[in-house]
C-alpha cells in the first residue's frame, strides 16, 4: 500500500530539521542555579534553552489541542498523577497484576505497548517506566538538541516595584509612644525580572523511522509535532516569556530510513547572518536566514515550514 501523506509527514522516512525561534525582551528558560536568570553559555555568553523546555512546550500544545482525546494523552505533566499511579493504569486496562509479585517480561511489554499506544509524549519523545510498578522504557523517534542563540545575549537582572504589600504587619501605621506622631507603613515591595533583550535562537532535531515503528507512531502525530513547532508559542505566551515566535521550520527528509546523507551537513545548509551594521541585534530584521539548496544529495528532500 503507497503511503499518500505529505513527504515531511512521512514516517517511513528520516527526517532531520533545523528550529529557528526568537525572544523579546524576555526569559526563554530560566536556570534554577543562577536565580532564574536566563540560561547562558559562560564562555561565549550564547543563550541557551533546553531540549526539556521545548519538549514541554509541545506537550501543552498537543494536550491543550487533543487532550481530551483517546491515545493523545500526556505522560510528563505538571499536576497530574504520580507516574506509578499512570503505569498501574496500563496493567488494568490489560487485567493483569501490577503489585504483589514483580512483572514479569511478557506483561512489561504489553504494558509498554499500551503506554505507547494511548500517551502521545511517549511515542514521540520515549520514556524510562521502570520505577516502581514497571513498564519499560520506550526510545523516542525524535530527538532534540538544546537551543543556541545565534550570538552572544545579554541577561539582565531588572528590578520592579509593586503598590501592593504582601503583610498585613507590613501596611499598618506605627504611632510613636514618646511623640505621637504616626509613620507610615510599607507603601511598595521590590521584585526582580530576568530577561534578554534579543536572540534568535536555532535547535536541531531528527526523526528516526525505526524508532517510530516501534512505538506505533503515526503520519498524524507527526503532523501534529510540525504544528505544535509552529504554533506552541501562542499558547505559551506569559509576562515572563516576552514575546517568543518561530521563525524557521526547514525539514530534510531522505529518502532511505538510513539516510542519504550525513544529518550535520543538511542541517549546516541553513545559515544565519547578521546584517552589516548591526552590533546588537534586536530584531528578526537584524539577520538574513538563507539555505543552500545547491547540489543538494540524492535522495533529500527540503520543505520549508515557515520561514521568517
Amino acid at each position: 500500500m503507497t503511503n499518500t501523506s505529505p513527504l515531511h509527514t512521512n514516517i517511513e522516512h528520516r527526517h532531520d530539521f533545523v528550529l529557528l525561534f526568537d525572544v523579546t525582551d524576555g526569559n526563554p528558560n530560566g536556570d534554577p542555579d543562577a536565580g532564574n536568570l536566563p540560561r547562558v553559555d559562560p564562555e561565549t555568553m550564547q543563550g541557551l534553552v533546553t531540549d526539556v523546555a521545548i519538549k514541554r512546550k509541545v506537550r501543552d500544545f498537543v494536550d491543550v489541542a487533543h487532550g481530551k482525546e483517546e491515545h493523545f494523552k500526556i505522560y510528563i505533566q505538571s499536576g497530574g498523577d504520580a507516574l506509578n499511579a499512570i503505569h498501574r493504569r496500563a496493567y488494568d486496562a490489560l487485567e493483569m497484576k501490577s503489585s504483589g509479585t514483580k512483572q514479569n517480561k511478557d506483561d512489561i511489554d504489553k504494558a509498554r505497548s499500551w503506554m505507547c499506544k494511548n500517551f502521545y509524549d511517549i511515542r514521540m519523545f520515549g520514556a524510562v517506566m521502570t520505577t516502581g510498578v514497571n513498564c519499560g522504557q520506550v526510545r523516542g523517534p525524535i530527538q532534540i538538541t538544546f537551543a543556541r542563540s545565534n550570538d552572544a545575549v545579554v541577561p539582565l537582572d531588572i528590578s520592579i516595584t509593586r503598590v501592593a504589600v504582601t503583610k498585613e504587619e507590613d501596611a499598618k501605621v506605627v504611632v510613636s509612644e514618646e511623640t505621637g506622631e504616626g509613620k507610615s507603613g510599607k507603601q511598595t515591595e521590590m521584585g526582580r525580572k530576568s530577561l534578554v533583550p534579543y536572540g534568535l535562537y536555532r535547535a536541531h532535531g531528527f526523526f528516526n523511522p525505526h524508532f517510530a515503528a516501534k512505538t506505533g507512531t503515526t503520519s498524524a502525530d507527526l503532523e501534529l509535532f510540525w504544528m505544535a513547532l509552529q504554533m506552541m508559542w501562542d499558547l505559551d505566551r506569559s509576562a515572563s516569556r516576552g514575546m517568543m515566535a518561530c521563525r524557521g521550520l526547514y525539514i530534510f527528509t531522505h529518502e532511505s530510513k538510513l539516510g542519504n546523507a550525513p544529518a550535520h551537513k543538511l542541517l549546516d545548509r541553513v545559515s544565519i547572518i547578521r546584517n552589516e551594521g548591526v552590533i546588537a541585534p534586536r530584531s528578526f530584521r537584524d539577520y538574513r536566514v538563507s539555505v543552500n539548496e545547491t547540489d543538494m544529495p540524492q535522495g533529500v528532500a527540503l520543505t520549508r515550514l515557515v520561514e521568517g
